[in-house]
């Protein structure tokens, strides 16, 4: 099991906002600050992650789903909404499959319900050798700037650095196990189709991790599927006044 650190903020509806890969919960404090007022908004660092314990050597989709069921239960978050980014999308699905009704409502920021291709199951593979060979700091320089979009990356350069520092803060450990748990996922579009609550979907027109022909394909089976233009994979960075409007407009909504 893991020991899953988180800082909340406000009263009222639980909102999770869910962080992406080499991320921590911390990327969400100016959408915590901005939602409290509405909202009681939890962040969590998924295991080994942040201040987030890591007490085995391989993880799941399943299994961190199962983890988290257990933080909500022990932290009495009922019914709660839940926003992954990225990794946190997958998280999210995973969720929505084992808690179905006790999820209020869902939201994929960035993120997709298929499975990796052959491709990008390889690329994963290629992630765990580099990160096993150059260790953390190295290989988080050189994953997060192609993370946001080329012609923007010197006006961002302030926030892509600290999005590098804050990747620093997740362990060797944990980015191998969940570069692993992202490469064995399931397919969960019948999960996105079948889940009975309001369901988001915010797209990045110009996403590399996410590509938007892939994103729109969802657009059918979601209440709400929102493209942002001129963005990469990272609209809450991006876009952020944008996208936690967004945030605000559908939580309201549920």
């Amino acid at each position: 099991m893991s020991s899953i650190h988180f800082f909340e903020k406000g009263q009222g509806q639980p909102l999770i906002l869910i962080h992406g890969f080499c991320e921590i919960g911390a990327m969400w404090k100016d959408f915590s600050e901005a939602l409290s007022s509405d909202f009681r908004v939890i962040c969590p660092d998924l295991p080994g992650v942040g201040k987030s314990t890591l007490d085995q050597e391989s993880l799941s989709m399943e299994e961190i789903a199962v983890i988290l069921e257990s933080w909500m239960e022990e932290n009495q978050i009922d019914q709660p909404i839940v926003i992954g980014h990225s990794l946190g999308g997958y998280v999210t699905l995973a969720l929505a499959e084992l808690m179905g009704t006790k999820l209020k409502a869902i939201g994929l920021f960035h993120s997709t319900a298929f499975p990796d291709s052959q491709e990008k199951k390889e690329m994963r593979d290629r992630t765990v050798i580099f990160l096993e060979k150059h260790g953390v700091e190295k290989f988080v320089s050189s994953f997060v700037p192609p993370l946001f979009p080329e012609n923007r990356r010197a006006e961002l350069d302030g926030e892509i650095q600290l999005a590098i520092e804050q990747a620093k803060e997740c362990s060797l450990q944990g980015l191998i196990a969940l570069t692993k748990a992202m490469r064995d996922r399931k397919d969960r579009f019948e999960v996105l189709t079948n889940f009975q609550g309001p369901k988001l979907m915010i797209a990045g027109e110009l996403d590399g991790a996410v590509p938007l022909e892939a994103s729109k394909k969802h657009q059918d089976i979601v209440s709400s599927y929102i493209e942002l233009s001129n963005t990469g994979h990272m609209g809450m960075v991006e876009q952020k006044a944008e996208t936690i409007e967004i945030l605000r407009s559908f939580c309201k909504a549920v």
